[in-house]
């Protein structure tokens, strides 16, 4: 967990001096507190996974960017199950774990998300033209998309545009698992 919370530090700290921003600016973009952006750049804080969120749609970057460290480009890759730590966050309710880096040429994220019983999660709207396709593997997970629910039930699949205020509810009482490709459009 320090080698992430390491990663994190260092990846947010990079992208805002790339950026010539100060953590004021950085907190005017993302709708973070600059007190909370200085604490995780210095590896204080383990933000919620609804932050990370808010930080990457801020930058304009791929969410997994914070939690998966880069990797050299080959014409194969194989992840193995559990290579890759899911990131939790301090009340467990959500977990996430890429399950492939994102691909800058096709402009993707592939998570796999679990809920826990009751949870629920908001997300603020991501940059313009991103969408979300939600696959559930197992349990039931409702969606909303601006003002509207939508319950998915395994194997199904709810293809949104998650440039829209959305949120994720598990009313059960048993774990939803689901895979989540999030596609960020080309810039220009």
């Amino acid at each position: 967990m320090q080698a992430l919370t390491q990663h994190l530090a260092q990846t947010l700290k990079a992208l805002r001096v790339q950026r010539q921003w100060s953590l004021t600016q950085a907190a005017e973009h993302s709708g973070v507190s600059k007190a909370m952006l200085g604490q995780i750049e210095r590896g204080e804080s383990s933000p919620t996974v609804a932050t990370l969120w808010k930080i990457a749609t801020g930058f304009a970057v791929p969410f997994s960017l914070f939690i998966t460290p880069p990797e050299a480009p080959a014409e194969v890759t194989h992840y193995r199950d559990g290579e890759r730590p899911p990131f939790q966050q301090r009340n467990a309710q959500m977990q996430v774990r890429p399950l492939a880096d994102f691909d800058p040429l096709l402009g993707f994220d592939l998570l796999e998300i679990t809920f826990s019983a009751g949870a629920f999660s908001e997300s603020a709207p991501h940059a313009p033209g991103v969408t979300e396709h939600v696959v559930v593997i197992s349990g039931t997970l409702e969606v909303r998309v601006a003002q509207q629910w939508h319950l998915l039930k395994q194997g199904e699949v709810l293809r949104f545009n998650a440039d829209v205020p959305h949120a994720y509810r598990n009313s059960s009482d048993q774990p939803a698992l689901i895979h989540d490709l999030i596609h960020y459009p080309r810039a220009g």
